[in-house]
């Protein structure tokens, strides 16, 4: 993983197709909001259906809370569109079939060289895509776990949210 991609420090603005072909940026997905970054080996990993699982599992919550979730892989749209949709998800999913930035982030898995896919990160992020916490998920326990998550949602969310504090609004 690039060096500069840790707490702190901004992630840089990809811009790819999403999973119905439509270009996207990772600010507009923002849009304002916490986001959850994910890259992703593909579908055919049984630790990424199982992490999935657990985002899944979040995911209503994440809806209600503004939060937005991101998930990256070099599958064509159109296995993202059908692997989106078998699963269940409502975020949107992004395309590097080309592989612009697997290289440029340095998240290229080198043990894999069939596929050549990402490294499993999850990066959570501030709307404006400072780097709340970098997750190197390579073996599965590095992942992060639901609670994990919501801590770091919760502290994007606290910094961004002028009425977090409902006693001191008025004042």
């Amino acid at each position: 993983m690039r060096r500069d991609l840790t707490p702190g420090n901004l992630f840089p603005d990809l811009e790819l197709p999403d999973h119905g072909g439509h270009g996207r940026t990772l600010s507009e997905l923002a849009g304002g909001d916490p986001v959850l970054l994910q890259f992703f080996r593909g579908w055919f990993c049984p630790k990424e259906r199982a992490f999935f699982a657990s985002l899944l599992q979040l995911q209503s919550e994440a809806e209600v809370a503004y939060t937005r979730f991101v998930s990256v892989s070099v599958e064509t749209t159109e296995t993202q569109a059908a692997f989106r949709a078998g699963l269940g998800a409502r975020w949107t999913f992004l395309s590097d079939h080309e592989r612009r930035y697997i290289d440029e982030l340095e998240l290229r898995e080198t043990s894999d060289t069939l596929y050549n896919p990402y490294l499993p990160t999850v990066f959570t992020l501030y709307p404006d895509l400072k780097i709340q916490a970098a997750y190197n998920g390579y073996w599965f326990w590095g992942r992060p776990t639901n609670e994990e998550l919501r801590m770091d949602f919760r502290a994007i969310t606290r910094a961004i949210r002028r009425n977090w504090d409902v006693a001191d609004e008025g004042r």
